[in-house]
């Protein structure tokens, strides 16, 4: 599944919702009547009881209903979310397409995160490092979440100065560290 949002803090009283958003097509992705799967296992804070005795289940997909842009944030109002308290419910919760439905990058230098996860990663010279564990959205620059062999966890700024090379058909992500980065 790719990622493409978070859903925030819930914004007025008819269920719209903020939505952090993680694509670079947040028009295409929130377009109303897209279906967006929720992340399973995403477990937003306490739910509210949407009646008495019962609480709200986060569903496994959500249908945009409509979206709009507010002082920089993207409004969404899914169906069926009508009110505060339900979309107080949902925060929390991550928002996805399914990978196989995405087109790759046109650009080369260009990788969704999926492409990522997984890829073994190594030096220059070839000494194995460990593997890309996912990738975390920094406002900095994206980070490389490795996985070290002895389970520890590093992140590498995903920069070309750092991470000279993504070889997706060898399965591999060559990384020039400087020194000590590993070792934070």
């Amino acid at each position: 599944m790719l990622i493409v949002g978070r859903i925030g803090k819930p914004h007025g009283i008819r269920g719209e919702v903020t939505v952090e958003v993680r694509t670079d097509e947040p028009e295409a992705r929130f377009a109303p009547g897209s279906v967006l799967r929720t992340e399973p296992g995403a477990v937003p804070p306490p739910q509210p009881a949407v009646a008495p005795g019962a609480v709200y289940r986060v569903p496994e997909a959500l249908t945009v209903e409509s979206a709009r842009w507010h002082q920089g944030r993207l409004l969404v109002a899914f169906e069926g979310v009508l009110d505060r308290d339900v979309a107080e419910a949902l925060r929390g919760t991550l928002l996805g397409v399914d990978s196989a439905d995405v087109a790759p990058p046109e650009d080369p230098e260009e990788f969704h995160d999926h492409q990522l996860v997984g890829l073994s990663v190594v030096t220059p010279t070839g000494e194995r490092l460990g593997e890309v564990a996912r990738i975390d959205h920094a406002p900095a620059s994206d980070l490389l979440v490795l996985r070290r062999p002895e389970g520890k966890t590093a992140l590498i700024p995903f920069v070309r100065a750092i991470v000279p090379e993504v070889d997706l058909a060898g399965g591999r992500v060559v990384v020039d560290p400087p020194g000590g980065l590993l070792d934070l």
